[in-house]
């Protein structure tokens, strides 16, 4: 989030996969503090760009007020985030099972989108967190109904990690 103007509109920057302005939306989440997630609620929203909408929310009315806000975390709930984001976007992977070959890896809990890859946060084995590539090399097959991504990792990516 950034602020825009004098009265607390704001700018937020997304990775949805397509230009929005969220109509509809009833609330969002703001990550204050570590793992502490607030409700807010959006008066205006207009989508500015294919990453960004500018946003009024309710009692943030002053440029410090918003201030406040910026460089947070905004979240969805996983309903309105399937609603809203397109299903090609790299973000849609979250929550994806992770297979190499046949074998799973684990589940994408964070999806890093770079210019010329994407990189998955996976959970491995229920306690271990790996970084995996997904790039053209990588990518075997994407199974949106089951949720599950299909890759041909390099020998060895897995085991370094640990």
């Amino acid at each position: 989030m950034a602020s825009h103007g004098l009265k607390g509109s704001m700018i937020l920057k997304h990775h949805l996969g397509k230009k929005t302005a969220l109509k509809g939306l009833a609330v969002f989440f703001i990550e204050e503090l570590p793992n502490s997630f607030l409700p807010y609620f959006p008066v205006e929203m207009n989508a500015k760009s294919e990453e960004e909408i500018l946003i009024d929310i309710e009692g943030v009315d002053s440029k410090e007020k918003a201030g406040k806000l910026m460089q947070k975390q905004v979240w969805l709930t996983e309903e309105d985030f399937s609603k809203y984001a397109a299903a090609s976007a790299p973000i849609s992977l979250l929550g994806f099972q992770v297979y190499d070959k046949k074998e799973l890896v684990g589940e994408v809990l964070e999806v890093i989108e770079q210019p010329h890859q994407v990189m998955c946060r996976i959970e491995h084995k229920g306690n271990d967190e790996i970084l995996i590539p997904i790039n053209e090399q990588s990518l075997l097959k994407i199974d949106k109904k089951n949720k599950k991504l299909y890759l041909d990792l390099p020998d060895g990516l897995i085991e370094v990690q640990m």
